[in-house]
């Protein structure tokens, strides 16, 4: 998988299924599964350290499970996040930051933020470096935000989201992370943009869905967006299968 199929996935209106994954024996198994793309989230932080947010997790911390996802893919394309801290400051240190995520293995960075960030997903797209946006609700600014919630209710945010995702894919974005954005408004940024859009908890009407991995599994806290497919499964391979099929066939969420 690239870049440019998944693109083609878009415009055939082929769904796209994208799991959270950290460590070389999952990954094998979502390989095996045919997951379209993996994310090395700094979820992280929460499902593998414990944290309570995702802004204790390190650079360091991000490609040692980079490492490890990438030691057992083949075929998928491998996304990871940017940590918090390591893309705020200028377009400069962010460039060094996420070549050390391409040196280690990933096909595309994601960084969250909004038109603050455009000088950078230029910066980094322009030197050959693949960016994911992400937008909507940001987990690296819940002190900031001050809880989980739905982005877009008001005229305002509905037209400052709509502006921002085009001004990302202009500045060089390929692919875009809608999180907890209301679903009309998601439907219609989907229909905007050429590049793929990703939801989660964002409705039907995206690209494609991706998940944390242990909240498909029925494992840790349970957003109530995630689906628990380990309930109707023989077995952890048969409930990434069914996640995946779900996200094809468009019943899922």
């Amino acid at each position: 998988m690239n870049i440019t199929e998944l693109k083609s996935m878009k415009e055939k209106k082929e769904k796209i299924a994208v799991l959270t994954c950290y460590d070389s024996t999952f990954a094998c198994v979502l390989e095996s599964c045919n997951i379209d793309c993996i994310l090395v989230g700094d979820s992280l932080g929460m499902v593998i350290k414990g944290d309570r947010t995702t802004l204790t997790v390190t650079l360091e911390e991000m490609i040692y499970h980079l490492r490890s996802v990438c030691r057992n893919t083949k075929k998928t394309f491998v996304i990871v996040d940017m940590p918090f801290s390591t893309f705020q400051q200028n377009p400069q240190e962010t460039f060094k930051n996420a070549a050390k995520l391409m040196e280690n293995g990933a096909h595309m960075i994601k960084v969250e933020g909004g038109s603050w960030l455009l000088e950078t997903v230029d910066f980094l797209s322009t030197r050959g470096i693949p960016i994911c946006t992400h937008i909507g609700m940001l987990p690296q600014a819940i002190h900031k935000i001050g809880n989980y919630k739905k982005f877009g209710k008001t005229v305002d945010e509905y037209d400052r989201l709509i502006q921002t995702s085009v001004d990302f894919e202009n500045a060089g974005s390929e692919l875009i992370v809608l999180e907890l954005v209301e679903e009309s408004l998601s439907d219609k940024i989907t229909n905007l943009l050429k590049i793929p859009t990703i939801g989660i908890g964002s409705g039907t009407n995206v690209d494609g869905q991706v998940l944390v991995l242990y909240d498909i599994l029925g494992i840790g806290n349970h957003p109530r967006f995630a689906k628990d497919f380990l309930i109707d499964s023989s077995s952890i391979k048969e409930s990434v299968e069914n996640f995946i099929k779900s996200v094809k066939n468009n019943t899922y969420p």
